[in-house]
């Protein structure tokens, strides 16, 4: 029998390649053994469908199916194989940056600890070539800050006439995707401006570490490592730092399954090494996670920030309570049989399109929603732990989820790096420059989807 992700149908916009999956690709590694180049075969072109994430015919355009279609193996060896040529005005530096979500993959692939993990990641990449290697979670951070600064500002500017809640979070690309091309008003109105880490990440790469290494955006080659397929769509878009120099602020994004695939076709000899960080000499010796169950974790951050500045309020663990299902959470501040504050996460695309209904009938209860469109979170990306028929592999999430357990986490706050890029990359924590490199603003959508394309 087969499961319910084993009869996808493909979006209808996705454009396909004559390349047979198991076909080898005609780049070769740029690691060489005793002079004798050798081939990564390919994994099947990146596709885009309605159980990976919510996109339909109003989300991915021709255009954009064949961009997302470049974004791979093929590709990122393509740039390593010019930086091996004697033409060095084609040379280009890559830095890869790796989601957190991620690294719990490649830790139960490989039977590592998650620090191991990052070690034996951050190795391999860089015996292929890869000059840098980052860990995303500093982005998530300014996510994180920037998100829970405008959740209070939109709470005490709310009045019936002009609702600013629920706010719902922009993390995710595909709900974003979805939310723009799709439902457009009044749900956009709804979206945090704050960027994506994935957004914000770009920035920091291209923008400030670029300008310490005295480089220009368009001499780096920056790779996403991502456990969704949503993230190469997301890449598409220009960054607003970067746009003017050029340059996106991602120029590839590879899911985890990808690079896993390289790895076990690989016979080079890899020596572990530390992630890179964006401050020069300066490794990061330890992986840490925010407070998320399987994600980024918006909602839990948010929640307390808000307690704290809205009702002064602290709050230790916070306690969710399944209603639904189990990827619909309510987490709620009451005081004195008072709720204070009620937010909610909503995972998986039956439990959006449930927010999404109950808010354009105006009977929505929540002041914030953590929207992901992958059921389970950012772990369950279609882009990782997969069986080779497309079903999820539940021995393999069930171990990941315990490994992300066990990361130690750090609220955004406590980091020295962030309140420090504040200061010298953004002129402070409420300059114009933060509100153009951390936050965007949301599209209308295009034509309305055809209601029988999604796939609910």
């Amino acid at each position: 029998m087969k499961c319910e992700h084993c009869t996808r149908k493909e979006c209808s916009k996705k454009t396909k390649t004559d390349d047979q999956e198991n076909a080898s690709v005609d780049v070769t590694s740029p690691a060489h053994e005793n002079g004798e180049a050798r081939e990564f075969h390919k994994l099947a072109d990146a596709k885009i469908f309605l159980s990976d994430c919510l996109a339909c015919d109003s989300c991915v355009s021709a255009e954009e199916g064949v961009q997302v279609s470049q974004q791979n193996a093929k590709d990122f060896f393509r740039v390593l194989n010019l930086n091996k040529k004697c033409d060095t005005s084609k040379h280009k530096v890559l830095a890869v940056s790796v989601c957190p979500q991620s690294l719990p993959y490649f830790a139960a692939k490989f039977s590592l600890s998650v620090t191991d993990a990052s070690r034996r990641l951050c190795g391999f990449l860089k015996s292929l070539g890869v000059q840098y290697v980052f860990d995303t979670t500093i982005a998530a951070d300014f996510s994180i800050l920037e998100s829970q600064k405008e959740f209070v500002r939109r709470f005490r500017q709310h009045n019936e006439e002009e609702p600013t809640l629920p706010m719902l979070t922009s993390a995710c690309p595909g709900w974003v995707r979805y939310a723009e091309r799709v439902l457009g008003h009044p749900v956009t109105p709804h979206l945090c401006t704050a960027k994506s880490p994935q957004q914000i990440m770009g920035s920091l790469v291209k923008d400030y570490f670029a300008r310490r290494q005295n480089l220009s955006p368009d001499k780096i080659f920056h790779v996403i490592v991502a456990p969704c397929y949503d993230k190469k769509l997301e890449a598409l878009q220009e960054d607003v730092l970067t746009a003017s120099r050029g340059s996106r602020g991602t120029d590839c994004v590879l899911t985890s399954g990808e690079i896993t695939q390289m790895m076990e076709q690989s016979d080079l000899s890899v020596r572990d090494a530390a992630l890179d960080t964006l401050f020069g000499d300066v490794k990061e010796e330890e992986v840490r996670r925010h407070d998320g169950a399987s994600s980024d974790g918006y909602l839990a951050h948010i929640f307390r920030h808000a307690a704290k500045e809205l009702f002064n309020e602290d709050v230790g663990e916070v306690t969710y309570r399944a209603l639904r299902n189990r990827d619909f959470q309510e987490v709620t501040l009451e005081k004195s049989g008072e709720v204070l504050l009620r937010f909610a996460a909503a995972y998986g695309f039956r439990n959006i399109q449930n927010v999404v209904l109950k808010l354009k009938k105006g009977k929505f209860p929540y002041h914030f929603v953590e929207v992901l469109a992958c059921a389970g979170g950012c772990l369950n990306g279609r882009g990782q732990a997969q069986t080779e028929d497309g079903c999820v592999d539940k021995a393999l999430l069930q171990k990941m989820k315990g490994i992300y357990t066990d990361i130690p986490v750090r609220l955004p706050e406590t980091s020295a790096h962030v309140q420090e890029l504040y200061q010298e990359w953004l002129d402070g924590t409420d300059s114009p420059r933060v509100q153009e490199a951390l936050h965007t603003a949301y599209q209308g959508p295009g034509h309305p989807a055809n209601s029988r394309d999604i796939k609910w």
